[in-house]
């Protein structure tokens, strides 16, 4: 089977980050090497996206929500793809090195963009109405939210931001919760 080709060029953190997305796809990347991102790197990662584009994809722990909070903060409107603390895991870590090749290419196909939230579509009154927060069982249901939405765990507060900046339809909320139910 053929690689898929990505064009814009994905941000990682590592060396074996990029060895394992090139086992997965045909790309270029950038690499932040480490937590603490420098301005040589933020100014390579703007011509990439004035240029091909650009989409982050860092490991899902704290190091990879730092990099990817300091990426989004100087470039808002960047391309965001996840993949799932649990399928980022193995014996020997946390990291995209250890996703598989089908997580590493899911990943990539459902890239999501920041929009700026003008009118929040998602607010506090929903997020309890679904019980996303002040349950007993939120976590677990953000966690399954999260999840089926490929946008990384979240805890309440960020998960309500991320549904409006992602515009991420009421509807659609819905329906994945409404899954929760069926297996209960």
């Amino acid at each position: 089977m053929d690689k898929p080709v990505i064009h814009e060029v994905i941000i990682v953190e590592g060396r074996d980050d990029t060895r394992r997305l090139k086992e997965a796809l045909v790309c270029e990347t950038i690499e932040t090497n480490g937590s603490a991102i420098n301005e040589r790197t933020m100014q390579e990662i703007e011509v990439a996206l004035k240029t091909r584009g650009a989409i982050i994809l860092t490991d899902p722990d704290f190091p990879g929500h730092k990099i990817r909070t300091a990426i989004l903060k100087r470039f808002p409107h960047i391309k965001e793809a996840f993949i799932s603390r649990k399928k980022a895991t193995s014996r020997r870590g946390i990291g995209i090195e250890h996703a598989s090749i089908e997580d590493i290419r899911s990943a990539l196909k459902n890239v999501l963009v920041n929009h700026e939230v003008e009118v929040e579509t998602v607010s506090t009154e929903d997020m309890q109405l679904w019980q996303l927060s002040g349950s007993e069982d939120s976590k677990a249901r953000r966690e399954h939210l999260t999840a089926r939405l490929n946008i990384g765990y979240a805890n309440a507060k960020q998960l309500k931001n991320k549904l409006n900046r992602y515009r991420i339809e009421k509807e659609e909320i819905t329906s994945i919760l409404s899954e929760l139910k069926k297996d209960g």
